[in-house]
């Protein structure tokens, strides 16, 4: 998919609240009736009704359960200029949210979907390389919710999902689609302050993702978080205008691990992304195409190192990948494990040489 996926900024200051989603509702067993002959003709009214009408009327109110339920549990973040949404990740007041939609700011204003009391926050940890940060309240709030997780192991393809947040500063708006794709790899720009991260096995959704849907959440009909919404693609022929029906997602799976860590160790400990440890910049060749990564530095005991590979190399391909930017490096790494064994193809001296690497972490 060759678009431009920018991040969907919270420094549009527009806001980013709650994604919610519905669980499922089951309707009063007739056999518990009580007999009364209002209650005996309900059968009979409802059996009246077209099918299509009966469940689209059953999914209607699936949706306004889970809103009712999903709702509390998202938030609104402001810091000084910028402001997005987050997730309530536990009662003691920890927030997940994008790291773009915090910045470079320790400070933030939260304000909770129930209520228009303002409270403070304070940043725990910020970690670019996945999009993603956690924000501690200074006095958590009683009654409190936290959101319930999804292992986005089980998503599937055309699964319903509903994003809610605040597109364009249209507060509490809900959007609805599918799922559209799972295990797809984006990289964020870099302007605007954007992280500027490859973020692989995003959740691809075809639920209006827009400027202020940043750090909310999309939910299942079961009232589940199964992701972050982050990305939002846009179509470069058409001006770097939003492209319709594409927007990405953060897997829950990755957002309980990531947040957990710094939940726990104030950190980031074990990423899970894959690295080669290198600095590495885009080369071009004769005709000015792009042709491979030139390693500019190499960390010491990292996996390039310990693999012989040198400054002055230029990396050309990645186990099956050719590898012509550091982008396309990147995007190569982000379906990878540290501990992996990966062949790496380079260049020195005019010479093209391959060695196997065990992949380090980033």
């Amino acid at each position: 998919m060759d678009v431009h996926v920018p991040r969907t900024r919270a420094a549009a200051r527009l806001r980013v609240l709650p994604v919610v989603a519905c669980a499922a509702v089951l309707l009063p067993a007739l056999s518990a009736c009580s007999g009364s002959s209002e209650q005996a003709e309900e059968p009979t009214r409802q059996a009246a009704q077209p099918a299509a009408v009966r469940q689209g009327s059953d999914l209607e109110n699936d949706y306004q359960k889970v809103i009712k339920d999903v709702l509390p549990s998202v938030v609104q973040i402001q810091g000084r200029n910028e402001l997005g949404s987050g997730v309530v990740y536990d009662t003691r007041g920890h927030i997940v949210t994008n790291a773009h939609v915090v910045g470079d700011e320790k400070r933030f204003r939260v304000t909770t979907a129930n209520s228009e009391d303002v409270l403070s926050a304070t940043l725990v940890a910020s970690y670019p390389q996945q999009d993603l940060a956690v924000v501690k309240l200074d006095r958590a709030p009683k009654g409190l919710r936290a959101a319930t997780f999804a292992d986005s192991a089980n998503v599937q393809v055309g699964q319903i999902v509903l994003a809610m947040g605040s597109p364009l500063g249209l507060a509490s708006s809900v959007t609805q689609g599918i799922v559209s794709a799972t295990g797809r790899t984006v990289t964020e720009g870099r302007s605007g302050g954007a992280t500027g991260a490859t973020l692989g096995n995003m959740v691809q959704t075809s639920a209006a993702i827009n400027p202020g849907n940043s750090g909310g959440a999309l939910v299942n009909l079961e009232g589940q978080v199964v992701g972050i919404p982050t990305l939002a693609a846009v179509d470069p022929n058409l001006g770097n205008s939003a492209a319709p029906g594409i927007g990405f997602a953060i897997p829950s799976s990755m957002v309980k691990t990531i947040a957990g860590q710094i939940v726990k160790d104030g950190k980031v400990t074990d990423s899970g992304r894959a690295a080669l440890n290198i600095t590495g910049r885009t080369v071009v060749n004769e005709d000015y195409q792009a042709a491979g990564v030139a390693v500019v530095d190499v960390a010491d005991g990292g996996a390039a190192d310990k693999a012989g590979l040198r400054p002055g190399d230029v990396i050309t391909g990645l186990g099956g990948t050719d590898i012509t930017t550091i982008t396309s490096l990147a995007e190569a790494l982000a379906g990878a494990k540290p501990g992996e064994r990966a062949t790496v193809t380079y260049t020195r001296d005019g010479k093209s040489t391959t060695v196997d690497v065990t992949l380090g972490e980033q």
